[in-house]
């Protein structure tokens, strides 16, 4: 058969337009140093109606084993993209992604950016500032310090853009 099919679920989404927007989304996601499963699973639930999806709606979305799902959501959940829930009434698992999991992964950042400022000092404390790599070092604390400042500079912004745009 040489004609398209669009296939539709009943509430009319186009399943093929949905596939194509998580392949794709997934792929940015994975340019930009995200694993692919984690990525594909993150993209599909976002793009999900309820924001919400089983193990099984997930594998067969996407086509991929409940292991394969087991592993991403495990490493999504670790970095605050998605939550777990269970099912009303059913030992079953829904993993979830929260409209604000950006805000959130950004935060989880923040207290990486002081564990790593506090490493750079550290190592300017151990090579000296008058070595190539103390130097280093220091430019690379210097600039942490710097994203530290701005994040939260940024994430007021946000807050603010937010409660003006979406209502909160």
């Amino acid at each position: 058969m040489d004609e398209r099919r669009k296939e539709s679920r009943v509430d009319g989404t186009d399943e093929a337009a949905v596939s194509r927007f998580v392949e794709r989304f997934a792929a940015q996601l994975v340019q930009a140093g995200m694993a692919r499963m984690p990525a594909r699973v993150f993209a599909a639930l976002l793009s999900s109606e309820e924001g919400a999806l089983t193990s099984a709606e997930l594998s067969e979305q996407l086509k991929i084993s409940p292991a394969a799902v087991s592993g991403a959501v495990r490493y999504l959940a670790q970095v605050n993209m998605v939550s777990r829930e269970r099912e009303p009434g059913s030992r079953r698992e829904r993993y979830r992604v929260q409209g604000n999991q950006w805000y959130d992964a950004l935060l989880e950042r923040d207290t990486f950016l002081k564990n790593w400022q506090a490493t750079m000092r550290e190592g300017v404390d151990q090579f000296g500032l008058d070595t190539p790599q103390g130097r280093r070092i220091n430019d690379t604390l210097e600039f942490f310090r710097f994203l530290e400042k701005e994040l939260g500079s940024l994430m007021q912004r946000w807050a603010a853009h937010r409660a003006e745009h979406l209502g909160g």
